[in-house]
């Protein structure tokens, strides 16, 4: 069983950036895919970053050029930078990690960018 515990989140106005974390409580940590999933107020959950464990990226197209993902091995820790922040991108994030059998997710952290 991996725990996976978020933080970082917290208020923002527009423009602004915020980092979010999220700690990994396994040894094996570099072999998952790692995600970070946001869910706003009566929409469904979406995937808005993915890193794998050969530190491949892929981004939601609404983030592309604003958010990066990154992954310290070391640390059993992955991170989310969010700058230009948008109202819309008000949510809970959400980290995820998965291999080809597990499926792991942390409680979420809220976002809220809000002038």
């Amino acid at each position: 069983q991996v725990q996976l515990v978020e933080s970082g989140g917290g208020l923002v106005q527009p423009g602004g950036s915020l980092r979010l974390s999220c700690a990994a409580s396994t040894r094996i940590f570099s072999i998952y895919t790692m995600g970070w999933y946001r869910q706003a107020p009566g929409k469904q959950r979406e995937l808005v970053a993915g890193i794998t464990n050969s530190r491949r990226t892929n981004y939601a197209d609404s983030v592309k050029g604003r958010f990066t993902i990154s992954r310290d091995n070391a640390k059993n820790t992955v991170y989310l930078q969010m700058n230009s922040l948008k109202i819309e991108d008000t949510a809970v994030y959400y980290c995820n990690a998965k291999d080809t059998i597990d499926d792991y997710w942390g409680q979420g952290t809220q976002v809220t960018v809000s002038s």
